[in-house]
């Protein structure tokens, strides 16, 4: 009987190191999830966002039965979603997009029966949309773009034939493009890039059905890709996946959402001073693939996106150095 007590004392005192050790781990775990005022238009994913001033701007996607071309406006400040003149190109989902001086942009695609290429260029003021010079690469879809010192770029996505890791740069004033050095390392589909201090991160994404690792760094001063630590390089990291979202902000990266087969409701923090990697706290909504990230107000948000069959409207904005509140 004796003996029994005991080693039931040593179960309960292993279960309370146990449960001791989680929650250091859940501490250690910062940033806070606040779900705002949901997407005003249908639910979707493939969707594609730029920010310009103090508004967001989402458009395109798709709803499981119809490619989109309806465009959108948010004002983080009134928490208020408007709806704006159509977006005039074919509709469809898994486009890019950018803004430069004022103007945002939109391209490439899938309309359900073509890889598309053509480009149009957003007025805020006059809420009018013109075409500009086709994307000159391959038409495509599942490309990644940014913009770094008043030039756009686009590169990588799958043309159909070819998974694909050229790149090419937009400049606004001349209307013309220029292609760039490519992408280091492998051809991929559906990744993610951000910028960070005038440097854009390029990674994650598939190529012939494998989830790629490697991780770029590209300097628009020298037009040349740097290759960082590999995306899993620790055992710790769970960056690798493809169809997430990622977004710049305050001097780091981030990476989260997305899919390895599973969707994802995790989320990673890039230091590029370092070149490390820090896990946040999950986004709070259904873990999804196939959302939009952007930065406005000096706020980022998360929103829209798949699950399966399902799609969302709604949108969470993400506090990455608070600490994790339950009841917002």
């Amino acid at each position: 009987m004796d003996n029994m007590k005991d080693r039931l004392k040593i179960l309960i005192i292993i279960s309370l190191l146990l449960f001791k050790c989680s929650s250091d781990e859940s501490e250690d775990i910062i940033g806070n999830w606040v779900e705002r005022s949901d997407f005003e238009g249908v639910p979707r994913s493939g969707a594609v966002s730029f920010t310009i001033g103090e508004k967001a701007y989402l458009g395109t996607g798709y709803d499981g039965d119809d490619r989109l071309n309806d465009f959108w406006e948010y004002d983080p400040n009134l928490d208020f979603w408007k709806r704006l003149a159509d977006f005039p190109g074919n509709a469809r989902n898994s486009a890019v997009g950018f803004s430069i001086n004022g103007k945002g942009y939109i391209g490439t695609g899938y309309d359900g029966n073509n890889e598309l290429a053509d480009f149009w260029e957003y007025d805020t003021v006059t809420n009018t949309w013109n075409s500009i010079p086709s994307f000159p690469g391959s038409a495509r879809y599942g490309a990644v773009a940014f913009s770094i010192m008043e030039r756009g770029y686009v590169g990588t996505g799958y043309d159909g034939d070819n998974d694909l890791k050229d790149f090419w740069e937009y400049n606004p004033e001349s209307k013309s493009w220029e292609q760039m050095i490519s992408l280091g390392g492998s051809k991929r589909v559906d990744a993610v890039a951000f910028v960070v201090d005038d440097k854009a991160y390029v990674g994650t994404g598939r190529n012939n059905g494998v989830y790629e690792t490697d991780f770029w760094e590209f300097d628009p001063l020298s037009k040349s890709w740097t290759k960082k630590l590999d995306l899993d390089e620790e055992d710790d990291y769970q960056i690798v996946r493809s169809d997430a979202i990622a977004f710049g902000i305050n001097g780091k990266g981030y990476i989260g959402t997305g899919s390895t087969g599973t969707n994802r409701i995790d989320f990673w923090e890039y230091d590029p001073i370092f070149d490390a990697w820090d896990q946040k706290t999950d986004i709070e909504g259904a873990s999804r693939s196939d959302a939009v990230g952007f930065v406005v107000a000096g706020k980022p948000f998360v929103a829209t996106g798949k699950n399966g069959t399902f799609r969302f409207d709604d949108i969470w904005e993400f506090q990455p150095f608070y600490e994790f509140d339950e009841d917002d």
